[in-house]
């Protein structure tokens, strides 16, 4: 079987969010299990030179943007057993950053164009095209409109990823000729049109055979209006094509017994090292050292999405009335950077806020924390959850999205569940897990049971890849 995987980022080579994880690991899962995956996104100048540098040409070919024909070149890079290909346009890609540009709309439809079309370029007829998120979805669209009578495309299915529905790619409804080249048609029968506007994530949804998002909870709950984003009612017509797969993370990449940004590599059998990380950790960040603190950990985008004003209503609480300390790192909303910044004048010596991003602080905090905060008020999948269970740092999390499907909350009776949960968003209900956390931390029985559940946890990609499979040999009658 062959699969194109087509994505707006992965890593390692761009990334700025969970989206070039998943491009980065799914694929590499896939491979392993005997599929012909390659991934194809945009040459950014942002990618490192130790990539670029290793690229090999491929084409050279013309894309046709409405009226203009615009070059694109085809390079090709085998990392890690998986074959990626980038399409490289120096006045679409050669910028700072990767979105946010007002000429966006043209930026990824060339994408979209340029993916069917490099296709006889490079000899790579998949059976199977997974485009990701807005910025790939007009390929379910221009492979239906533009390539219909093609044999050579005619066979092709397609399968359409969700991993937020907030970012949907929404522009004036003038790029329908000026910038896509497509008839008037699409959008007066409400194919692209979305309040008098062009969507492109609607166009995927509809010209997809089948849609997936990144977790079981989240195709459930992207079907109702508080999640739905105004395209509920379009999800719930086409439920019978629609299945949540959580996501997963790579174990190789992010492997507490390799991993070299820890201060001590462990595994499950020399868990006294994470306590070694902890103390060392502590000491950097400047606060007292102890094994016996608990520390709390969160790394996030500071954004109201991850369930901030939660937090915002009982950390001091938490903090005056227990003994223990909160690590933060992220950046995001100036009123959330600020917050965290006061906390921490507040609270010298339990709290550590660091307002910046580093994956090397990132993954001192996964690897040294006791427990993670992640009490988001919608979260697809996430991937903060897993890394942390991988890493044997409880995670406290909302009942919501991916998080629902991937920790369970901790029995002390029976001793099942990998972590503790809440589901209202109710700021009392994140305290009192909190505070139940607390409580259990100082039995090490009890707590050794909870981290051992949490590292044995199913946070690989093995059982979604195989679930990506049996939906790829569905839709070709397998």
């Amino acid at each position: 079987m062959k699969v194109l995987y087509v994505v707006s980022e992965a890593v390692p080579f761009v990334k700025t969010g969970g989206l070039a994880d998943v491009a980065g690991s799914l694929p590499k899962a896939l491979v392993a299990e005997g599929i012909d995956a390659r991934v194809i996104l945009p040459k950014y100048s942002n990618i490192p030179e130790e990539y670029r540098n290793k690229m090999e040409h491929v084409a050279d070919i013309t894309i046709p943007v409405s009226w203009r024909q615009k070059y694109a070149g085809v390079e090709k890079l085998v990392y890690d057993g998986v074959t990626y290909y980038f399409i490289d346009n120096e006045e679409y890609f050669r910028r700072d950053g990767m979105y946010g540009y007002g000429d966006d709309a043209e930026r990824f439809s060339f994408f979209s164009r340029a993916v069917l079309n490099l296709l006889p370029a490079i000899d790579f007829w998949p059976d199977i095209i997974n485009s990701n998120d807005w910025h790939a979805a007009l390929v379910n669209v221009l492979l239906k409109l533009e390539h219909n009578g093609d044999s050579r495309y005619e066979n092709i299915k397609t399968v359409f990823s969700i991993h937020n529905l907030k970012y949907q790619g929404i522009f004036d409804k003038n790029v329908m000729g000026d910038v896509l080249g497509l008839d008037w048609q699409y959008f007066n029968n409400g194919d692209l049109e979305f309040n008098d506007s062009v969507n492109f994530m609607k166009g995927g949804i509809i010209y997809a055979d089948y849609i997936t998002t990144v977790s079981r909870t989240y195709a459930k709950e992207i079907q109702y209006p508080y999640f739905g984003e105004n395209l509920d009612g379009l999800l719930r017509t086409r439920s019978d094509s629609l299945r949540g797969i959580v996501n997963g993370i790579d174990t190789d990449v992010y492997n507490p017994a390799t991993d070299k940004y820890l201060f001590e590599n462990f595994d499950e059998t020399s868990l006294e090292k994470k306590l070694l990380n902890k103390e060392k950790l502590q000491a950097q960040l400047g606060l007292p050292v102890g094994r016996n603190i608990p520390l709390l950990g969160m790394v996030s985008r500071l954004v109201e999405a991850k369930g901030l004003s939660l937090i915002i209503r009982i950390m001091d609480e938490i903090l005056v009335h227990e003994n223990c300390q909160f690590v933060l790192l992220g950046t995001g909303d100036k009123e959330f950077e600020d917050w965290f910044r006061d906390l921490q004048w507040r609270h010298p010596t339990k709290v550590s806020s660091n307002i910046f991003f580093s994956n090397e602080l990132a993954q001192k905090i996964y690897g040294s924390a006791d427990m993670f905060l992640m009490p988001s008020i919608y979260e697809p999948c996430g991937i903060g959850q897993l890394i942390s269970l991988r890493y044997g740092t409880v995670p406290i999390v909302r009942e919501t999205g991916g998080l629902k499907d991937t920790v369970k909350a901790f029995n002390k009776y029976d001793g099942t569940g990998n972590g503790y949960t809440f589901s209202d968003i109710n700021a009392h209900d994140l305290m009192y897990s909190i505070k139940r956390a607390l409580t259990e931390y100082e039995n090490m029985g009890l707590w050794s049971q909870i981290r051992l559940n949490a590292i044995h946890s199913d946070y690989g990609w093995d059982k979604s890849a195989k679930e990506y499979i049996d939906l790829y040999n569905q839709l070709l009658g397998k």
